[in-house]
């Protein structure tokens, strides 16, 4: 195991899990992507190991504080961690975050569990390197009939990888299908979008539709349906909208699935556009859900994506009745809880409206925060009624 010398450790000993390319004295180039590396800092002490990158910002992601070997032994200990913490915390794990990366201690990890199908991403070199014994020790522990392997994030490009997409252990005889609330969802785990499903919003889906009582409304950047699905199923008619025709395709698959397809209306179309359209119409609505995708990929991105959720959080407020109630969210890290609250003023203010915020919640238990890394703290869904 080589030695890397840092000559900053203030973040790596406050618990960070990164270290960045600046952070270290050592030459990066005496190194290889994704191999295992020993942490000290300039007077020889040991700050643990991780595996390094050298051609990526962050250096070398910590695997533990010890100077320990990262084998078959390791991996198990910490997938078991992660899984009993999940069997402790939720009443089944037919479907949830089994792996959270950062937050299980597992930096460059990802494993959802959709009833009896894995999905693995391997996202980081180091990982890269460990894919194979993950997993052996998934199918071992989990017996899946299938894991997919779903590395087609564009994320992999920055660790110099290639994007994959295949079926690794089983075989996928037809889609998996999971239990949320009183619904059955099918998930697409090979053409959807990332691993197939938004596990993070389970619990604000739920906490919406508890305060939603009927009318009609809009799913804006739907996906596969189920915020629809849950507004629905509480008796409201709801116009689920995306751009893609694959999403839409799957929203009226499980609109039939649950026996709500006369509640559900769809519309393939940008959802800017759309807006746009029913604001020039006068249409009013009892309540939005408004989940976009992260407009901010990174902190340089900022400014341009504050005025992207500026602008269509002001177009689905002018939608609404007085009284009406919205489910606004931002999956970017670098938004603050702060910024986004000042994100949704603006709306309002802009419409003349006040806001009354009825929770400001975050991602799902499945996808905990590591205390010492915001950056594991991503998702902001607020729950709003508008007057």
């Amino acid at each position: 195991m080589k030695t890397v010398k840092l000559k900053r450790t203030k973040r790596l000993l406050a618990g960070h899990l990164w270290v960045f390319s600046n952070e270290i004295a050592s030459r990066l180039k005496d190194y290889t992507p994704g191999e295992i590396v020993h942490l000290q800092d300039m007077k020889g002490r040991s700050l643990g190991v991780g595996y390094i990158n050298p051609h990526s910002l962050i250096a070398v992601r910590v695997l533990s504080r010890r100077k320990i070997e990262i084998n078959r032994t390791f991996l198990t200990s910490r997938i078991s961690q992660a899984i009993e913490y999940r069997r402790s915390l939720l009443r089944e794990i037919h479907a949830c975050r089994l792996i959270f990366g950062e937050s299980d201690l597992l930096p460059g990890l990802i494993v959802d569990k959709f009833d009896n199908t894995l999905v693995v991403q391997t996202l980081t070199a180091g990982m890269e390197r460990l894919k194979e014994q993950i997993l052996d020790i998934l199918q071992e522990h989990l017996c899946p009939e299938c894991i997919v392997v779903r590395n087609d994030s564009a994320f992999r490009k920055m660790e110099g990888l290639e994007e994959e997409k295949y079926i690794a252990r089983g075989q996928l005889r037809s889609l998996p299908k999971i239990r949320e609330g009183d619904l059955i969802i099918e998930i697409d785990v090979i053409k959807g979008q990332k691993t197939g499903f938004f596990l993070d919003q389970r619990e604000n889906r739920q906490a919406f539709a508890s305060v939603v009582k009927g009318g009609k409304g809009l799913d804006l950047f739907s996906y596969s349906g189920a915020w629809a699905l849950h507004l629905a199923r509480k008796g409201a008619e709801v116009t689920a909208v995306d751009s893609s025709s694959h999403a839409i395709e799957m929203v009226m698959r499980n609109a039939e699935i649950n026996g709500l397809s006369d509640r559900i209306e769809t519309v393939c179309s940008d959802v800017f556009d759309f807006l746009d359209e029913k604001r020039d119409s006068r249409q009013r609505y009892d309540f939005i859900v408004l989940d976009p995708p992260a407009f901010v990929k990174s902190k340089e991105s900022l400014k341009r994506a504050i005025k992207g959720y500026k602008a269509i959080n002001a177009s689905a407020m002018a939608l609404l009745r007085k009284g009406g109630l919205l489910a606004t969210s931002s999956c970017s890290y670098h938004l603050s809880p702060e910024a986004f609250l000042e994100v949704i003023q603006y709306a309002a203010k802009v419409n003349n409206r006040y806001t009354r915020i009825i929770e400001f919640r975050s991602q799902a238990r499945d996808h905990p925060f590591l205390a010492s890394m915001p950056e594991t703290r991503y998702l902001k869904c607020a729950i709003v009624q508008v007057l």
